[in-house]
């Protein structure tokens, strides 16, 4: 996997992907930026959010469950002092779909965590991480 940043000015940058995608990072104003983007460790964990819901998703479907939506909140901590790493991440996943089970949830979430999220298992090393969910009917 390869990734390209471009310093654009003060403290925006410009990541693409590999895939050919881009977005726009940047700081508060407080820290010489003018908030035209997220700030980069944001998108670090949004991207761990992202990678943890795919793994969530393709479980259930692959397990034939019905799921129609899947939504996750994040919260977390950061050291405060250098280097800021997460030291708390909780996930709250919003599971929406019809007849779900309870196990399968739960198993696709562990699993996530425990042996498919790359992203989530790599914060696990600085991070302490909890998950929670709740399932909705369609």
């Amino acid at each position: 996997m390869k990734a390209r940043i471009k310093w654009v000015e003060n403290v925006c940058f410009i990541g693409e992907s590999a895939s050919g995608h881009a977005l726009v990072m940047d700081g508060a104003p407080e820290g010489g930026g003018r908030n035209l983007g997220m700030r980069p460790m944001e998108t670090v964990l949004i991207g761990t959010g992202g990678c943890t819901a795919y793994d969530v998703v393709h479980i259930l479907k692959k397990s034939r469950a019905a799921v129609t939506d899947c939504v996750v909140e994040i919260d977390s901590e950061r050291a405060d002092e250098d280097p800021k790493v997460f030291t708390k991440i909780h996930f709250h996943f919003i599971v929406t779909g019809k007849q779900l089970k309870p196990q399968q949830v739960e198993r696709a979430v562990h699993l996530s965590a425990e042996k498919y999220c790359s992203a989530s298992i790599m914060l696990g090393k600085t991070a302490a991480i909890t998950h929670d969910f709740e399932i909705r009917e369609a």
